[in-house]
């Protein structure tokens, strides 16, 4: 039975990977250090901007701190903050998926490694907040994806609003990665991926893939959560 639905957001509501990517490199820019968009997608995508940078760090041989990195999260989100004001766009079929969602009563949340203030930033002024009765971010969790702390986390404030409790088996995940499948898989949730960020068989292990989320219907979601 579907009775949730919990969304990453970077690559399946918006298209902010590209912004990040190029706030990274201007911030990283000072050290001589430019992530390429194929190392991007490919070490850097899952991981927290704390995460990142630390591992920037250690690959590149720089004795950064806790204060350093956290110096250098900030200048990153004023970066992403200016990029987001006039790049940040929804990817096409995601705005009629949530409807959908909306329209057939299933409660959604997000759970994504972004950080609180870069989620508000791109949703501001789109309409979607009140989709939304609980938002996940890297500021509620210590282990990123494929860690399932923050599918579970997003799923228990879910029910902090419902009379009767949804387990996990009646919650469908709607990731664009495979370490996001992985974490949904692991927090025992129903998989749904697009084919924004990977392609079809790097998400094979999903139970469904799809090039657009507007091309999936209600009815198989159902059946998929069955």
């Amino acid at each position: 039975m579907l009775r949730a639905a919990i969304f990453d957001f970077d690559g399946v509501i918006s298209d902010t990977e590209p912004m990040h990517l190029r706030a990274f490199n201007k911030v990283l820019a000072q050290y001589g250090i430019e992530i390429t968009e194929t190392g991007y997608y490919k070490d850097y995508l899952g991981l927290t901007d704390y995460e990142c940078f630390k591992t920037l760090a250690k690959a590149n041989n720089l004795s950064f701190n806790d204060k350093d990195i956290k110096g250098l999260m900030e200048q990153k989100a004023g970066i992403f903050e200016e990029l987001a004001e006039t790049d940040s766009n929804i990817i096409e079929g995601a705005a009629e998926f949530l409807s959908m969602l909306k329209q057939n009563a299933i409660p959604m949340a997000i759970c994504s490694g972004a950080m609180r203030s870069d989620i508000d930033i791109i949703l501001k002024g789109t309409g979607l907040p009140g989709f939304f009765e609980a938002i996940v971010t890297a500021d509620d969790v210590t282990e990123s994806k494929p860690d399932p702390a923050g599918f579970k986390m997003a799923l228990q404030r879910l029910n902090e609003n419902q009379s009767e409790k949804i387990l996990p088996s009646e919650c469908l995940v709607v990731e664009d990665s495979p370490w996001g499948l992985e974490a949904a898989t692991r927090a025992g949730m129903h998989t749904l991926a697009v084919t924004t960020s990977y392609t079809a068989d790097e998400l094979k292990t999903a139970e469904k893939v799809t090039a657009n989320l507007s091309e999936v219907t209600i009815a198989e979601l159902r059946e998929l959560c069955a």
